[in-house]
């Protein structure tokens, strides 16, 4: 390893700050090292994933064009935050095709379309049990909100988590147990006006 050049290609991503790389979430820039690969010298970023126990290389001239980011603004972190607040809009098709445009959302590596895919999967405990591979979309979109919310914040993972439940909490009430509470709620109501 040389010492890094200083050059216009490195998007001022500088080592030491967190980013985010839209398949694995938020990682942390290690070093900004220089190899040579197949006789070319080539500019890398070296990500760590520190949960993943994984590193990434990625060449810096491909950093834009992979997705990698720096982590977003607080104030899109309280959209991210109020999208989970809204209503869940989930489209009538297949889980199959359904599931494939949840998995390009969580791997876009957007903050808002992540939090649309946790507040469209949420299930309260009041509600249904979700599929294996919907808890599995859930839980892979929840921690990539979780940990961005973390690290802009400065907060630890556990109270991210408190702020989206609680985000979460706030959201329309919405499946079978809700529609049955409803009806219920509704019926009350027509006895009261006849009374």
């Amino acid at each position: 390893m040389t010492t890094p050049k200083k050059t216009g290609k490195t998007m001022g991503f500088k080592a030491g700050e967190a980013i985010v790389y839209p398949a694995h979430g938020v990682g942390q820039i290690t070093a900004i090292e220089e190899q040579e690969i197949a006789g070319f010298k080539l500019e890398l970023y070296v990500v760590s994933f520190e949960k993943d126990k994984m590193v990434l290389r990625v060449p810096t001239a491909k950093a834009a064009s992979v997705g990698m980011r720096k982590l977003a603004e607080p104030d899109l972190v309280q959209k991210a935050l109020d999208t989970m607040t809204g209503r869940a809009r989930v489209k009538r098709t297949m889980w199959s095709r359904r599931a494939q445009e949840y998995e390009a959302k969580i791997n876009s590596g957007d903050l808002i379309a992540i939090a649309e895919v946790v507040r469209d999967l949420y299930r309260s405990d009041a509600q249904p049990e979700q599929s294996y591979s919907e808890r599995q979309l859930y839980e892979a979109a929840l921690d990539r909100v979780v940990r961005e919310i973390a690290s802009v914040n400065r907060i630890t993972e556990t109270e991210a988590l408190k702020l989206i439940e609680a985000s979460l909490s706030k959201s329309p009430r919405r499946g079978k147990a809700a529609e049955a509470a409803d009806a219920e709620s509704d019926g009350e109501d027509l006895q009261e006006e006849a009374a």
